[in-house]
């Protein structure tokens, strides 16, 4: 088994398949929607509409670069005010039009500079979290890379939450927690292993609903293989889910998080 360590490598890798290259492997006629109708459109958000073998269904992903530039125009996945504010946006608009949400975690952080949070990051990251324990529509959260901080948790409560096999969860990055604890941000390998943050110890803490096996080597050697093993997965819990009313949804959706306060 792999140390927690070498599993937030390869989180980290950037071959690794982002949120795009799932919507597009999943998805049949995704149609990108931009902005958040009061500031811009924060790449580091994408979200749109799309279908489930005829199903319509909206997505929103965080989306990495796999280039120097790319990173750049994505901000390195780290999402802004602007950004929650589309997907809350989007969110909104399946609620109202019935569709289920699927979102992609993958994020280091939500960003930190002055503007974002001149802008209100933070009221951003709590209002997305507050705005998805209202829907009445099925929810289902996967983690495909790193999640970290609020940056994860703003599109991160949903009926159901998965993980990549390789893929790490965490309330920071192992380096800044090393700085915090033991004020030697070197000591980050050690912090991994204390945090808890692969997606074994979260089901085994009852976090997360489900583990998604990846080749050897990451998801990135074989896309289709785990893109066809989360859409069988989604399908299955979307079918579930909307056997529920919303009132039994958004109740089962409170209970789900309140357990861990």
């Amino acid at each position: 088994m792999k140390s927690a360590w070498e599993k937030v490598k390869l989180a980290r890798l950037l071959e690794r398949p982002k949120a795009l290259d799932y919507i597009h492997t999943i998805f049949d006629d995704f149609i990108e929607l931009h902005g958040d109708r009061e500031f811009g459109d924060d790449k580091a958000i994408v979200g749109g509409i799309a279908t489930l073998e005829g199903m319509p269904v909206t997505v929103i992903g965080e989306q990495k670069g796999k280039k120097a530039k790319e990173n750049i125009e994505r901000n390195f996945g780290m999402p802004e005010p602007e950004g929650y504010r589309k997907a809350m946006r989007l969110m909104k608009q399946a609620d109202k039009f019935h569709r289920p949400i699927i979102t992609f975690i993958d994020t280091p952080g939500a960003y930190p500079g002055l503007g974002a949070e001149q802008r209100g990051q933070g009221e951003a990251i709590a209002r997305s979290m507050l705005t998805m324990s209202q829907l009445g529509v099925p929810i289902i959260a996967i983690v495909i890379g790193e999640a970290s901080s609020g940056g994860a948790l703003a599109i991160g409560v949903g009926d159901r939450v998965v993980m990549l096999e390789n893929a790490i969860y965490c309330i920071l990055s192992p380096e800044g927690f090393a700085s915090i604890l033991y004020k030697d941000s070197s000591k980050a390998e050690e912090a991994a292993e204390n945090m808890k943050i692969t997606a074994n110890d979260l089901q085994e803490l009852g976090i997360i609903d489900k583990i998604i096996e990846e080749p050897e080597g990451g998801a990135q050697n074989n896309l289709e293989m785990v893109a066809m093993s989360l859409k069988k997965y989604i399908k299955q819990q979307i079918k579930e889910l909307q056997k529920l009313t919303k009132e039994e949804l958004v109740e089962a959706r409170y209970q789900k998080f309140r357990k861990f306060y």
